[in-house]
C-alpha cells in the first residue's frame, strides 16, 4: 500500500505540476492577448489622433486659402473701385474742360456776331447815306 500511496502521490504531484503548467500557460496566453488588445487599441488611438491632426491641418489650410481668396477678391474690388473713381474723375475733368471751351467759343462767337452786326449796321448806314446823297 505504501507503494500505491507513493504512486498515487507521485501521480497527484504530476497532475498538480501539469495543471499548474496548463494554468500558467493559460495565464501567459491571456496576458499576451490582453497585451495585444492594449497594443491594438493604442495603435488605433494613435491612428485616430494622426487622422484628427491631419484633418485639423487640412481644415486650417482650407480656412487660410479661403481667407486669402476673400482678401484677394476684396483687393481686386477695391482696385476696380479706385480705377472707376479715377476714370470718373478724369471724365468729369474732360467734361468741365469741354464745357469751358464750348462757353468760351460761344462767347467769342457772340462777340464776333456783335462786331459783324455793328459793322453791317455801319455799312447799311453808309449805304443809306450814299443812296440819299445820290438821290438828292
Amino acid at each position: 500500500m505504501d507503494t500505491d500511496l507513493g504512486i498515487e502521490n507521485r501521480h497527484l504531484r504530476e497532475t498538480v505540476v501539469s495543471v499548474r503548467a496548463v494554468l500558467e500557460e493559460a495565464i501567459f496566453e491571456k496576458d499576451a492577448a490582453v497585451q495585444q488588445a492594449v497594443q491594438r487599441s493604442a495603435d488605433e488611438i494613435q491612428q485616430l489622433k494622426d487622422t484628427a491632426t491631419g484633418l485639423r491641418d487640412e481644415l486650417e489650410s482650407l480656412r487660410f486659402e479661403k481667407d486669402a481668396a476673400v482678401q484677394q477678391a476684396v483687393q481686386r474690388s477695391a482696385d476696380e473701385i479706385q480705377q472707376l473713381k479715377d476714370t470718373a474723375t478724369g471724365l468729369r475733368g474732360e467734361l468741365e474742360d469741354a464745357q469751358f471751351t464750348f462757353e468760351e467759343n460761344l462767347q467769342q462767337q457772340a462777340v464776333t456776331n456783335l462786331d459783324e452786326h455793328s459793322h453791317l449796321q455801319e455799312t447799311i448806314a453808309k449805304l443809306r447815306t450814299e443812296l440819299e446823297h445820290n438821290n438828292a
